[in-house]
């Protein structure tokens, strides 16, 4: 790609409301979905803005991550516009024939707008590529393999996403580290399978990107049998509603867009962290001040009013101000104690 074709400007300026009157006023279907590749692009940059010009022109919304590693996309895109969508986007030689993975609950109202963004790396690992080999990956195994190989009992599976991501849903027998990012993970999970080097491991994240660097740093540390499963959880969903095998994953998918979440079993293994009634409904706090990401049941939605807390509560009646100065004072992490206490057991 040209270098000179870096041209600066092209952002999303509509706030929320904004947004979300034009989202709901829209009277066409849009396709939730999701793909990445580790792939060398020279000037992220210019390929930052190509994709944000192709896209908005589109009408597609969603947050992209572009490095000089490659491309990690979460989007929806207008159903009456996905096939040229694909064409488009198959026609750029570093994504052609990507993987793409679609939703398992779709309502179109996943995304409000349109962000790409260039970063050092498309998810943050906190490792140093340079000092191993990043695709020495492990085996892909299939749905039906990770059943086979899960119902033998012989492998240790590891969940390879942040432990709200867990909370709600995870692989029978799953261990679920308690760590708040991907790089905090790694070495937790490293230092949990010590001993294990010869056994084999399975791995599992959302849609396969945790995986493809994780696998490839346990493969660096001496364990000689790391599996990881193929598209993550999305595909895994896709394989056994097509072809009819056992489902193995209890409860919900969590999802980095509007949903929060998406249904991948009936199961409900998680609790309201405000009066541990059974809930897996993930929302963040009303407090825009706050934000902060918890399960709240209904109930408690309706008694706290969306907050995560009486003091945010009662900030939402003060003026702005106010409320902004008060919060300065507000421990953000409340309700640690919450998700800790209802970390899934292994």
């Amino acid at each position: 790609m040209d270098p000179n074709a870096h041209k600066k400007g092209l952002v999303n300026r509509l706030g929320r409301r904004e947004l979300q009157n034009k989202l709901d006023a829209e009277t066409f279907s849009r396709k939730t979905i999701s793909f990445y590749r580790y792939v060398r692009i020279e000037y992220p940059n210019q390929m930052r803005d190509y994709l944000f010009a192709l896209w908005n022109n589109l009408d597609c919304l969603g947050r992209i991550y572009l490095a000089k590693e490659g491309i990690n996309a979460q989007m929806n895109v207008p159903e009456h516009h996905y096939d040229q969508f694909l064409e488009e986007l198959y026609n750029i030689e570093e994504f052609r024939d990507i993987p793409i993975k679609v939703a398992v609950e779709d309502d179109g109202k996943s995304f409000l707008k349109l962000t790409v963004k260039v970063r050092h790396k498309i998810v943050a690992d906190g490792l140093d590529d340079g000092t191993f080999d990043v695709s020495n990956v492990g085996n892909h195994l299939t749905a039906e393999a990770w059943n086979e190989l899960l119902e033998t009992g012989k492998a240790t599976v590891v969940d390879m996403r942040n432990h709200y991501e867990s909370e709600i849903g995870h692989f029978e027998g799953a261990t679920c580290p308690q760590s708040e990012t991907f790089r905090e993970e790694l070495p937790e999970v490293l230092e949990m399978l010590k001993g294990k080097e010869e056994e084999p491991i399975m791995l599992y994240c959302t849609g396969g990107i945790r995986c493809e660097k994780a696998s490839a740093w346990l493969r660096h540390h001496g364990f000689k049998n790391v599996n990881q499963l193929h598209g993550g959880i999305i595909d895994y969903h896709r394989q056994v509603v097509e072809k009819g095998i056992r489902n193995t994953f209890k409860g919900k998918n969590f999802v980095f867009d509007d949903r929060l979440g998406e249904r991948i079993s009936n199961d409900v293994i998680a609790h309201c962290h405000q009066c541990e009634t059974t809930c897996d409904t993930h929302v963040n706090c009303k407090n825009p001040d706050c934000n902060l990401l918890f399960i709240q049941c209904p109930s408690c939605h309706e008694k706290y009013e969306g907050c995560c807390s009486e003091a945010c509560q009662k900030a939402m009646q003060l003026p702005e101000e106010k409320r902004r100065e008060l919060f300065r004072e507000k421990n953000r992490r409340l309700f640690q104690r919450f998700r800790s206490k209802n970390a899934p057991q292994t």
